[in-house]
């Protein structure tokens, strides 16, 4: 199966609110919520996008040829592709009910583990998302990254217990969900965290601690005092707030501000090696792509997620060896404008 025919059955199978593109870019959904849309007028997806195609990439051919490296070590682990699938939640709800959270985990869990990546998992009202999650995550022997939402700390302590459990490599924490709609008001509660609230649950954790929604320099030397092994550069795809800034706007101040010390992750618009060629550049150590792996599972279970990795991958090591990077550590920032 190639990733053509992945869209042409996600275009069956995904319901009337996502359109499966051929590019995922934010223009046709826009303010489709419930959907993959952003919040607002959308702007904030569209901008995630179009800021990483202005980016523009450096050939250099005058390099002796090598094989392209384009494996990653990250807290122990050695993975083949510096990407990650991203957490979705209600999916039968923003896709269509082809799928559900359980069902859609277990299907992303297995294929990216199989495939030398790992998945981010979503986590839900419905306490079963998480346990489904952790479950997938402990079949793959901890290759997986249980994303728990922001809810209050004994909450949060529970569905530590579960990750502890799966033996999951890391965990993640959405601290931006706590704008997301369907969380507001909601019991158990969920809301924002203090750097003293976030140092508790990293404790929690028992595993390197991801703080995922960072979008300012002063918000990333918080997590970073609060104890995070790591941050997620991401303004939840759009989802939470309008008229944000673009992921790539940002990112090359945060990577200064942190100077080496976390590693950094980064979301938003990414859909393409060539793009994940230009997050590596301006300093993040791998990137973290969500709704196309939607589509890929929508049009093709397994089978769908293995086409979209290779896609990306192969784009990915065409552009380190067109610009004269064979690893991961030879592509430096002189190498984009």
């Amino acid at each position: 199966m190639n990733y053509n025919e992945v869209l042409a059955n996600a275009r069956e199978n995904i319901g009337k609110l996502c359109k499966a593109c051929p590019v995922c870019n934010g223009l046709a959904c826009r303010n489709t919520v419930p959907g993959p849309g952003a919040k607002g007028v959308g702007d904030t997806a569209i901008r995630n996008y179009q800021k990483w195609q202005e980016i523009r990439v450096n050939m250099d051919t005058l390099c002796a040829p090598k094989t392209v490296d384009t494996s990653l070590e990250l807290f122990g682990k050695k993975f083949r592709y510096p990407f990650f699938a991203g957490p979705v939640g209600a999916v039968n709800l923003h896709y269509s009910d082809a799928y559900d959270d359980v069902s859609y985990n277990k299907v992303l869990v297995s294929a990216c583990a199989e495939n030398g990546i790992v998945a981010f998992t979503g986590d839900g009202t419905n306490p079963k998302v998480m346990e489904a999650a952790t479950d997938a995550i402990a079949l793959a022997d901890g290759m997986g990254v249980p994303t728990v939402k922001p809810w209050n700390l004994d909450t949060i302590r529970e569905k530590m217990d579960l990750v502890k459990k799966s033996g999951a490599f890391a965990v993640a924490m959405d601290v931006d969900a706590a704008g997301l709609p369907f969380l507001k008001n909601m019991d158990p509660p969920a809301g924002g965290k203090s750097v003293e609230d976030l140092k508790a649950i990293a404790e929690m954790a028992g595993a390197p601690f991801i703080v995922k929604g960072v979008m300012t320099v002063k918000g990333a030397l918080k997590a970073k005092e609060a104890g995070a092994a790591a941050i997620v550069v991401s303004n939840h795809g759009g989802r939470v707030q309008d008229q944000c800034p673009a992921t790539a706007e940002v990112l090359p101040e945060i990577v200064k501000a942190v100077g080496g010390s976390m590693k950094i992750f980064v979301d938003g618009g990414i859909r393409s090696g060539v793009d994940i060629f230009k997050a590596l550049a301006l300093g993040a150590d791998a990137v973290i792509i969500a709704r196309p792996f939607v589509t890929a599972v929508y049009g093709g279970a397994e089978e769908g997620v293995k086409a979209y990795i290779d896609k990306l991958a192969g784009e990915l090591a065409d552009t380190m060896a067109m610009c004269g990077a064979f690893s991961l550590d030879e592509i430096t920032p002189d190498m984009v404008r």
